[in-house]
């Protein structure tokens, strides 16, 4: 592992966690992790980039060793998306980026692509296992919308692998279940569930899984229930793990409607990819960013 460069950031009224590796005048390139990670799930796929590029991850709010609000509505979008700015224009004011993100990172990352102050700025887009909340409740409508029943029957299979998104909603009880032990298995889990085989237990996991939580109830039905019209402007690749538990591959139907250069690409992986097979991952995010110059 390359020696990592810490910075502590201000975002409005709160400190997120910052890390960065690489020649500071490279191309940046930030990496945006999920639920229930940390900027280290990236640990793979950052050492192999930072050859190249200047990378940048950070804990999201929630996670790893950035703050931690208590209050639901702090983990809405548009926090998310003030976040990524804060980092950016810190580390690397007025400065063009690359950005990757895998997960809730994805998801996230979907607000500063399709709108806002860094639309600009952001050169591409890779996406891994996050489709953005907007593009989903249109998916959902037109599926309700097919005649017969395979549009039915596709949301049906979605909300089945989806069921944790639900379970979120309640309030209380997945916090309970996080801190009655459950991170003391998770690394079981990824190991017998999702292939990872070097899955180790981290101290910061219980408060990962337990605050990320909020991340579900702020945003989800709010954005599927009135989902907006979020449109792309920069090249956007979207890597598809084909044995992916929680996001069919056919969420990216009619994705080229919300993006006007659109790159997908599958990967024979588990949802983790960027655990399972980081030279895969990292092979096609250089590759897509070459692709560009």
């Amino acid at each position: 592992m390359k020696e990592q460069r810490a910075h502590w950031i201000t975002s409005g009224d709160l400190v997120i966690h910052a890390v960065a590796e690489g020649h500071p005048e490279a191309t940046p390139l930030v990496l945006v992790h999920g639920y229930p990670d940390n900027h280290q799930v990236w640990d793979q796929v950052a050492s192999a980039l930072s050859r190249d590029y200047l990378v940048i991850r950070y804990d999201v709010r929630g996670a790893g060793r950035s703050d931690k609000p208590r209050r639901t509505r702090d983990y809405r979008l548009t926090a998310l998306a003030s976040d990524l700015q804060a980092v950016v224009d810190t580390l690397i004011p007025g400065r063009e980026f690359h950005l990757v993100a895998h997960d809730w990172g994805s998801i996230q990352s979907w607000e500063s692509v399709t709108g806002g102050p860094l639309q600009g700025r952001i050169r591409s887009f890779t996406s891994i296992s996050g489709p953005c909340l907007d593009h989903v409740g249109f998916w959902i409508r037109s599926q309700l919308a097919t005649p017969g029943a395979e549009g039915l029957g596709k949301v049906l299979r979605q909300f089945a692998s989806s069921w944790y998104v639900f379970l979120f909603q309640i309030p209380l009880l997945p916090e309970a279940i996080w801190n009655a032990g459950l991170d003391r298995y998770w690394p079981d889990y990824l190991r017998t569930r999702e292939q990872v085989t070097d899955a180790r237990f981290s101290d910061a996991q219980k408060a990962d899984g337990a605050y990320g939580v909020k991340l579900y109830r702020a945003n989800f039905l709010p954005r599927l229930l009135r989902p907006r019209r979020r449109v792309a402007t920069c090249p956007v690749q979207v890597l598809v793990p084909t044995r992916d538990a929680y996001v069919r591959p056919h969420l990216n139907e009619h994705l080229e409607r919300w993006a006007g250069k659109l790159t997908v690409r599958e990967l024979d992986a588990p949802h983790w990819a960027l655990l399972t097979q980081p030279e895969a991952v990292s092979g096609a995010v250089r590759s897509f960013i070459i692709s560009q110059a």
